[in-house]
């Protein structure tokens, strides 16, 4: 091992360069994935005819897929039918598709487990039911699923070294790039990477903890 060498500046700027990458994508990723996720889960649990079985089943079908296979097809397939993307975009779709369907079921289980009594309240009182979803049960049904959704985030983070496959620069291909340059860089190099990941994703399980303190 040689941790002066893996730790010079020019190979800790080429990993930090990866991580930069993978905050990228994960930050990309948490945002689309959330308004897909809200919007397909609020269509699930407002059970409209036809539209929310057509929703149920692409959200169970996604779900049921495993997300490197997501992600090839993205990257690989896609192409052959003459819609290409670059590798980091690829995954940030990937990501969003599958983490969206994910959150999905987070949400629709929120919504769901507001009690049916305010619902009737709200709509006795006059309101519509759009009026009823967005300022009686979007409100409390969100503080409710926020701790599984900021756990679903956390997994999403360490899902981006599964872009690797595709040969996206971002912290897990780096280490990879820098570890073939010499052996004795790849302990090194994948310590930091192991204390880069903990950073961030302790730091959310402590708002996921702390959010889950509020409700109880």
């Amino acid at each position: 091992m040689d941790f002066s060498g893996a730790y010079e500046w020019p190979n800790l700027r080429f990993l930090l360069q990866g991580f930069w990458v993978t905050l990228q994508v994960a930050g990309l990723s948490i945002v689309f994935s959330f308004i897909l996720g809200t919007l397909l889960g609020t269509l699930r649990y407002t059970r409209i005819p036809v539209l929310s079985q057509i929703v149920a089943v692409i959200v169970d079908t996604i779900r049921n897929l495993p997300l490197l296979l997501i992600i090839f097809f993205i990257h690989i397939v896609l192409p052959q039918l003459g819609i290409k993307m670059p590798a980091f975009w690829s995954t940030v779709v990937g990501l969003s598709l599958f983490e969206g369907a994910m959150i999905a079921e987070i949400v629709r289980s929120g919504l769901k487990s507001v009690e049916r009594g305010q619902v009737e309240a709200a709509r006795s009182s006059g309101l519509s039911y759009m009026q009823t979803l967005s300022a009686i049960i979007m409100p409390q049904a969100l503080r409710r699923m926020s701790p599984p959704m900021v756990s679903q985030f956390i997994s999403l983070l360490k899902d981006t070294s599964l872009a690797i496959i595709i040969s996206l620069p971002e912290l897990m291909r780096n280490v990879q790039i820098l570890g073939g340059q010499s052996f004795d860089y790849i302990i090194p190099a994948l310590l930091l990477a192991a204390v880069l990941y903990f950073i961030i994703n302790y730091s959310l399980s402590i708002v996921a903890r702390r959010l889950e303190a509020r409700m109880n």
